[in-house]
């Protein structure tokens, strides 16, 4: 994995990332790779925002996995900053590498950087094979996540 870099997004990416969202049966019903303009203000929004952290996962100048990191300070837990791991894509030809375990590896090291006292992150109820990943690198499945479609 030593020719892999992790990096900030840029406009340049967000094609590949959102083939990446939208390559399963949940992704597929949700995302429009055909029309980029609302990617490409969300992406202008995020990079707008010091607490937002949309990397990429880079393999000879192709995109291979993406994710996002959110740093949230709060006031519960003694006024502690927790850090959220959302939208965690590998490229289809790239699971089981070992990149989704360094995309998650390079989250944690960040949410340390930036003082966070924890990690959190949901994943989609059928995911299982995404939560048996995410178990075996220490998270556990502690609370019950709620959403209401707006």
């Amino acid at each position: 994995m030593g020719d892999l870099e992790i990096r900030p997004v840029v406009a340049a990416d967000v094609p590949a990332i959102v083939a990446m969202l939208a390559d399963d049966a949940l992704g597929a019903g949700r995302e429009s790779p055909d029309d980029l303009t609302p990617y490409l203000e969300a992406l202008a929004r995020i990079a707008g925002d010091p607490n937002q952290h949309l990397v990429v996962a880079v393999r000879e100048g192709r995109t291979v996995g993406t994710l996002q990191l959110t740093v949230i300070p709060g006031l519960s837990r003694k006024g502690s900053t927790r850090s959220i791991v959302e939208g965690v894509r590998i490229h289809a030809d790239e699971r089981g590498s070992g990149l989704g375990a360094l995309l998650i590896e390079w989250a944690v090291d960040e949410s340390r950087r930036q003082n966070c006292q924890l990690v959190q992150l949901t994943s989609d109820a059928t995911r299982t094979d995404a939560h048996r990943f995410y178990e075996r690198l220490g998270f556990e499945a502690s609370h019950v996540g709620f959403k209401l479609q707006l």
